[in-house]
């Protein structure tokens, strides 16, 4: 069962697990469950995706109750007007702040597609240094980063911190792998380090401000409170109420 974090008349939000698609694709057709399956069968009436989430990024996702509310949601996010907050733990040091403004180029199935303008916001909010050998470095560092993309394309925030080379962490197709060896075999930790923390937008039927947000997944928040990231998650109102 999904957990819901937002209900209202029209939409409903979900915590999406990592490894859960949104819905049937053309790669996946094995996976017998899809996040727009199992709302639709939990809430018993159907849904419709107002945005995506990548299968491995956890997180704030949005569906509308019928097809009339659904079509101002996803002009909403097509013309910039939602906010969005993700986190995730990158390789390296990053700069404290930046913003990664680099084209995005189409998958190989849509390669007769131009590039499309991408920008990404970040800031740095923590760094560890591990004692851990990764390739030809006898130690290993990583930064808590905190992401406000500005446009909304396929893969982005993965391919624009590949683009700078401070790979998501657990990012297979983007990532390095021998980073995510390590988190998944020394750490304990095989996922991408990914997560939607928050939408805030305009309710289009209702006019009022929406701010929805989704807790931090266990996996990812041990990771951070083991790296001694605690202050900062509490700043950040990550941490849950029982480890406060």
């Amino acid at each position: 069962m999904l957990e819901i974090i937002y209900e209202d008349e029209s939409y409903v939000a979900v915590n999406k697990p990592n490894g859960l698609l949104v819905h049937r694709t053309r790669i996946a057709e094995e996976k017998k469950e899809f996040a727009l399956q199992m709302l639709r069968d939990q809430l018993g009436h159907p849904v419709y995706a107002a945005h995506r989430l990548d299968r491995g990024t956890s997180g704030v996702l949005l569906f509308a109750k019928n097809s009339e509310a659904v079509t101002p949601l996803v002009k909403a996010f097509e013309d910039k007007q939602v906010d969005k907050v993700y986190y995730a733990i990158v390789r390296g040091y990053t700069p404290e702040q930046d913003t990664i403004d680099s084209p995005i180029r189409p998958d190989k199935d849509h390669k007769h597609k131009a590039p499309q303008d991408a920008v990404t916001h970040y800031e740095r909010l923590a760094t560890v240094e591990l004692p851990i050998p990764v390739g030809r470095y006898s130690t290993a560092r990583y930064s808590l980063v905190k992401i406000q993309p500005e446009t909304g394309r396929m893969h982005q925030i993965r391919k624009h911190f590949a683009h700078i080379r401070h790979y998501i962490v657990g990012d297979k197709r983007h990532g390095d792998w021998r980073h995510n060896q390590m988190f998944r075999e020394l750490l304990e930790s095989p996922i991408m380090h990914l997560h939607s923390a928050l939408l805030a937008f305009t309710h289009p039927l209702q006019g009022s401000i929406i701010e929805i947000k989704a807790p931090m997944p266990q996996h990812f928040e041990r990771l951070c409170l083991q790296f001694g990231w605690r202050e900062v998650l509490q700043k950040e109102s990550l941490l849950q109420e029982s480890l406060q």
